[in-house]
């Protein structure tokens, strides 16, 4: 279950839906346990890549590789559901009092922030007959706002009901990587980032989303690049992460709800200090005090 303080922000993060193409990734299983022990991090075994050139740390593994996918839906689900069983996420729903509605699915959709209702148009274009079509006039209503009107009292009960057809767990599959997950990648790919870069900027997406504002991803990276210069320019990978995740920890505590940075203090920071790229497993990490393993 999300706790209040644990909500992604996405301002302004509605790029214009031209068409929508799966991926197909079939996504790989691998083991998980929550882990209350000693943090034991392992870096890839092979050269640090801060001291390998761009390119070949752009091409030596990438977060749209099914296993890392993978992991990066683990890691996110540990933040924003203390869970890393993010698969489990497509029937959850709630308000959680941070003025953006209804927070629900996998990567936290929201009433009020326009991707819930980008969400259920493509759902409503792929499946015309669905259970949650009826809410569009009221989604389109409540958008920009943190109102219910139209939505209660059942759209709650409709959205858990919706989550056990497998169109619409595809339909936000392909909402999350059409705006949060393919331009992270690209972005950190076109940065010479490797894993771990994509996924500081995946994280990053999902919370912040890429409005114009001060805290969005764009931003973010801009801040960072006012310090270090990125690997496709030249510059050291891990000195280049510190300062974007210096930049993203600025952001999160512009607003109160996002004030707790353990996401990025106790995780990201962790896989960048054992220099894991990579990000190869074992991975141990820890969100809101919570510990969590993947093995």
């Amino acid at each position: 279950m999300h706790a209040p303080h644990k909500r992604a922000a996405r301002r302004n993060a509605r790029p214009v839906r031209i068409a929508v193409v799966a991926l197909g990734l079939s996504l790989t299983a691998i083991p998980v346990a929550a882990h209350a022990g000693a943090p034991t991090h392992q870096a890839a075994q092979q050269p640090s890549a801060a001291v390998r050139p761009a390119a070949t740390v752009a091409a030596a593994t990438g977060l749209d590789d099914p296993a890392k996918k993978e992991i990066a839906m683990q890691l996110v689900s540990s933040a924003e559901n203390s869970s890393l069983d993010w698969k489990a996420q497509y029937k959850y729903i709630e308000d959680i009092d941070d003025d953006r509605g209804y927070t629900a699915g996998i990567i936290g959709f929201c009433s009020g922030t326009g991707d819930m209702l980008d969400l259920v148009e493509l759902y409503t274009e792929r499946k015309p007959d669905n259970i949650l079509a009826k809410y569009l006039p009221a989604l389109r209503k409540v958008d920009g706002t943190p109102s219910h009107e139209g939505l209660d009292p059942n759209f709650t009960k409709d959205w858990v009901k919706a989550a056990s057809d497998s169109a619409f767990r595809k339909a936000q599959d392909d909402e999350r990587d059409r705006v949060y997950f393919n331009p992270a990648v690209k972005r950190g790919k076109a940065d010479g980032v490797g894993t771990l870069g994509q996924f500081a900027y995946y994280d990053a997406i999902v919370m912040h989303g890429d409005g114009g504002d001060s805290t969005s991803f764009s931003s973010i990276r801009k801040r960072a690049l006012s310090k270090a210069k990125p690997p496709s320019q030249g510059g050291d990978e891990v000195t280049y992460l510190n300062a974007f995740l210096d930049a993203r920890v600025w952001a999160m505590k512009q607003e109160e709800a996002h004030e707790d940075t353990s996401r990025v203090d106790t995780a990201q920071r962790v896989f960048l200090k054992k220099r894991n790229l990579n990000l190869d497993p074992p991975l141990d990490w820890k969100v809101y005090g919570d510990s969590f393993h993947i093995g």
